[in-house]
């Protein structure tokens, strides 16, 4: 069975995360240069596009972010906060933007250890404030050995009982973790509405797995590389309404005749979606306008936005 791949870029961002959550003054050195647009695939017409998962809090002036992404035709974005730190961060982002960031408060496995002893209640609070709110980025990664995978579960079941209570949305990170995540739902059940699973990087036979139990699967630029060209046999087989569309930003960048939006610091602009959505679309043969529609559609459909 086909495990997710790990980003090449991901142990470094361990090392920069809390400064991006917590330190305005560090991210405030970075300079944005002025995004350039790729020409294929900003003409968008009346194609509306939906970022389904980022982390725009981790952007040194997400208000610029934003603008570009509004720009490029993306009127929409789930921002998925990560640990308690970031929380406040997200909330902010939905208050400044409240037509356009739609905000998830979720603990994130590699962060399950720094919890404090009220982050449950923090984040049912999250919750009730934001009355569009949903659950995440939460999961399981074997990936990492620290935290290991008993504290992991320690936070994933409550997130996953209280998405599941609460019948909302839920974002899943699952890196490495496919059997114990299928164990945890046998012990744990998703929400009725079904769950999320983010830049998913796993097999064929693991989305005729997942989708009975209420998967959908968003597709991250990332897996555009060359070099991970066999994920794609998995978007192939997903159902056309289980398909979604994402960045992960500032993280996954797409290859570089894919980035239409470029930042310094090998960042991944969330306006880079569009490019992402054409050159999934040519991948999986399907025409653009139907592919970016469907999932849009999709998008909404599961987090229900109007």
């Amino acid at each position: 069975m086909t495990e997710t791949v790990m980003p090449h870029h991901i142990p470094d961002l361990r090392l920069k995360a809390a400064p991006f959550r917590t330190d305005r003054s560090f991210t405030s050195r970075l300079s944005l240069p002025e995004s350039t647009r790729h020409p294929a695939s900003t003409k968008l017409g009346k194609l509306i596009l939906f970022d389904a998962h980022n982390h725009l809090q981790r952007f040194p002036d997400p208000d610029a972010i934003i603008a570009g992404m509004k720009t490029a035709g993306i009127t929409g974005c789930i921002v998925n906060g990560t640990s308690e730190s970031d929380w406040p961060q997200v909330a902010e982002l939905a208050e400044n933007h409240p037509d356009f960031v739609h905000p998830a408060f979720g603990l994130h496995p590699w962060f399950a250890h720094q919890r404090s002893n009220s982050w449950i209640e923090t984040l049912h609070s999250y919750l009730d404030r934001f009355s569009h709110a949903s659950v995440g980025e939460c999961g399981l990664d074997r990936w990492i050995k620290q935290p290991d995978l008993d504290e992991q579960l320690t936070v994933f079941l409550p997130q996953l009982t209280l998405a599941r209570e609460r019948n909302l949305p839920i974002t899943i990170h699952a890196l490495k973790a496919w059997g114990p995540l299928l164990e945890t739902f046998e012990k744990e059940p998703p929400p009725e509405r079904g769950f999320l699973l983010h830049s998913f990087g796993g097999s064929p036979e693991l989305v005729t797995q997942l989708t009975p139990l209420g998967a959908h699967f968003s597709f991250s630029g990332y897996f555009l590389h060359p070099r991970k060209s066999t994920v794609l046999d998995a978007y192939r087989t997903v159902p056309s309404d289980r398909l979604l569309l994402e960045t992960d930003a500032p993280e996954m960048l797409p290859p570089a005749e894919i980035i239409s939006h470029p930042l310094p610091g090998e960042q991944n602009h969330p306006a880079n979606l569009a490019s992402i959505a054409t050159s999934l679309a040519s991948h999986l043969q399907r025409p653009r306008e139907e592919l970016i529609d469907a999932c849009t559609q999709n998008t909404k459909a599961y987090f229900n936005l109007s």
